[in-house]
C-alpha cells in the first residue's frame, strides 16, 4: 500500500498561505449534535440503540463508512444500508436548517479571511445535502470559491483525496493550503495531502498528545487571528 509522506517543517517554513480550507461539521457549525441525535434515532429504528459514547467513534467519517462500521457488528433487518445513510444525512440537515448556530469564532475567521482577500472551500465528509443547509444556514455560502463532499470521493477522510481535490478546483498547491479540522481523521487527511492544519478539537480532547502531528491546536476559533496566521507563515525557529 502506497502512503503520502507527511511535510517537514521547511516544506512550509517561508510559504505563504495562498487558500483557506474549511472542515464543517463541528468546526464551522455546531452539528455534531445533530449526527449523534440522527443517527442514535435512525439506528434505534432498526433496532440497534447506540449510545453517545458509541456515535463518537465513527466522528469524522463520511456517512456511509459510519453506516458499514456499525452494520458490520449488528447487521439489522429491514432498510438498506443505503437507506440508513439517506435518512441520517436527511434528518441532519432538517436539524441544521432548524436549529443550526455556527461554532465560536467561525464566523469571525470567515470574515478575516475575506478581509485578507484568500479564496475560502469547505472540504467535508458530509453529503451535499448537509453542506447546502449548513452554508445556507450560516450565510456563508458566496464566501467560498468551492465546496467539495467527500460523497464524490471513492473514500472519505482519513484518506486525503477530498482534500486533494478540493485544493485542485482551487487551483492552489496542497502545501501553500491552510486547513481547519475538528476531528482527528479529518486532520490526518489535511496533514496527508501536505497541507498545514489547525486543529480545533473537541474540549476533552485538546490537550491529547495525538494532535502532535498538526501545526496548532486550539480552544476555539476565537483564538486564531492575522497574527497567528503569520506565526504559521513565519515560525519563529
Amino acid at each position: 500500500m502506497s502512503t503520502v509522506p507527511l511535510p517537514s517543517a521547511d516544506a512550509h517554513a517561508g510559504r505563504p498561505v495562498s487558500a483557506v480550507i474549511f472542515d464543517l461539521d463541528g468546526l464551522l457549525i455546531d452539528s455534531e449534535p445533530f449526527w449523534r441525535r440522527a443517527e442514535i434515532e435512525v439506528f434505534g429504528s432498526v433496532g440497534l440503540h447506540l449510545t453517545e459514547v458509541e456515535v463518537r467513534q465513527t466522528m469524522g467519517l463520511r456517512i456511509d463508512d459510519a453506516v458499514r462500521h456499525w452494520w458490520d457488528r449488528h447487521p439489522w433487518e429491514g432498510p438498506s444500508r443505503q437507506d440508513i445513510e439517506r435518512a441520517c444525512t436527511a434528518r441532519v440537515a432538517e436539524l441544521i436548517i432548524a436549529e443550526g448556530v455556527p461554532m465560536p469564532g467561525a464566523l469571525e475567521v470567515v470574515a478575516l479571511f475575506r478581509g485578507l482577500g484568500l479564496p475560502m472551500a469547505v472540504c467535508s465528509g458530509s453529503y451535499a445535502v448537509v453542506i447546502e443547509a449548513a452554508l445556507a444556514t450560516l450565510g456563508i455560502a458566496e464566501d467560498m470559491t468551492v465546496w467539495h463532499s467527500a460523497e464524490w470521493e471513492d473514500v472519505g477522510k482519513p484518506h486525503p483525496s477530498v482534500y486533494l481535490t478540493t485544493a485542485a478546483e482551487l487551483g492552489v498547491d496542497p502545501l501553500a493550503c491552510l486547513a481547519f479540522e475538528d476531528s482527528f481523521n479529518g486532520a490526518i487527511a489535511a496533514k496527508a495531502s501536505r497541507m498545514r492544519v489547525v486543529a480545533i478539537p473537541e474540549p476533552d480532547a485538546v490537550d491529547s498528545p495525538r494532535w502532535g502531528f498538526c501545526d496548532l491546536v486550539l480552544d476555539s476559533l476565537t483564538e486564531f487571528t492575522e497574527d497567528v496566521l503569520r506565526n504559521l507563515e513565519h515560525p519563529v525557529r
